[in-house]
């Protein structure tokens, strides 16, 4: 019997993932909780724009503003997964209880919850809710964007890391992330299965925490930025900044174990940014800021301050960016709501 499937967070990343997973199964069997774009998307499902599958692709899941309308359509019968495809920033109503009334916990039905979010140590309030259910934590590699309401473009890559959090979980998780694996792979779709998704983490969090917040508060992307020079006139100055952050975010990464988040790393990753022409790649959180919405500063940054002050690990130029990101989030909370 083919998988049911809620995908909570239908913005572009979502709006992907539900195109994809209907090509494995009835599109029938996903549900897709959408808010902004709710109207577009009742009306004529989602449209992908995409370098890689063509364009003008659509798919027609049923749509539903919440949660609880999504368990009303279901008709009773329990969700075999939840994506949490939302952004990772605070709300009034944690997204674990959000999802609550779609997740089955009984011993017969377990729904599997899937992470596909940015970030580190997101999965713990998870953890907490739903203690007995399989919790699949993911790395997501998906150019895309949300053009108008439900219609995404996206470019060049689709990659989806998935392992079970913690690494070591129960056969019924590692069944659960394996199943999702091959719905992916059955979708002509990028998914890697991993031991240990953390490492995976960490080694996209070397970028999103060091340009994420950098290009958000300077208003630039990465090769205006290495551009700009310094007060001085030192042309290299950017490039040393960048990668200063990048080493303090590899030192916590290492006193937790993921060894390979390391100077040969980073230095790989500064090469791709030094080469990279005009005008660069603006990240999500840039984005979000040209945009005034929200950012994810928290599960960017912020944990990883959090987690080097648990190991005694120093990051003041982390620290630092994180107090200014989370001001400047906090302003553009203040004028969204104004």
């Amino acid at each position: 019997m083919a998988p049911r499937i809620l995908v909570f967070g239908t913005g572009s990343i979502g709006a992907v993932y539900t195109y994809l997973l209907s090509k494995a199964i009835p599109a029938s069997n996903i549900t897709a909780i959408c808010r902004s774009n709710y109207e577009d998307a009742s009306k004529y499902g989602f449209t992908i724009q995409s370098t890689i599958w063509g364009n003008d692709l659509n798919v027609k899941p049923r749509i539903a503003r919440t949660v609880e309308e999504a368990v009303a359509l279901s008709n009773g019968e329990p969700f075999d997964y939840v994506l949490v495809c939302s952004k990772a920033i605070p709300t009034t109503q944690s997204t674990a209880e959000l999802i609550r009334p779609a997740v089955s916990t009984s011993e017969q039905h377990k729904t599997a919850i899937v992470l596909i979010q940015n970030g580190v140590g997101i999965e713990e309030p998870y953890a907490q809710a739903f203690p007995e259910n399989p919790l699949i934590s993911t790395v997501v590699y998906l150019p895309a964007t949300q053009v108008r309401p439900a219609v995404v473009e996206h470019k060049e890559v689709e990659l989806l890391h998935v392992g079970t959090y913690p690494a070591d979980a129960d056969a019924d998780a590692k069944k659960a992330a394996s199943v999702l694996v091959e719905l992916l792979t059955a979708a002509d779709a990028t998914a890697k299965l991993h031991d240990d998704i953390q490492a995976q983490r960490w080694t996209k969090l070397l970028v999103n925490a060091s340009w994420n917040p950098i290009c958000a508060l300077t208003r630039s992307r990465d090769h205006g930025f290495l551009s700009s020079g310094s007060n001085d006139g030192e042309e290299g100055e950017p490039l040393e900044f960048i990668r200063d952050v990048m080493g303090e975010i590899a030192s916590v990464a290492q006193a937790y174990g993921y060894g390979n988040v390391n100077e040969e790393m980073i230095e790989f990753q500064i090469g791709r940014a030094s080469v990279r022409k005009a005008p660069g790649i603006q990240p999500s959180m840039m984005a979000d800021a040209m945009a005034g919405k929200s950012l994810e500063v928290d599960a960017i940054v912020g944990n990883v301050v959090r987690l080097a002050k648990q190991k005694g690990v120093a990051v003041p130029m982390l620290r630092t960016i994180y107090i200014l990101a989370r001001g400047l989030d906090s302003s553009l909370s203040r004028q969204e709501a104004a």
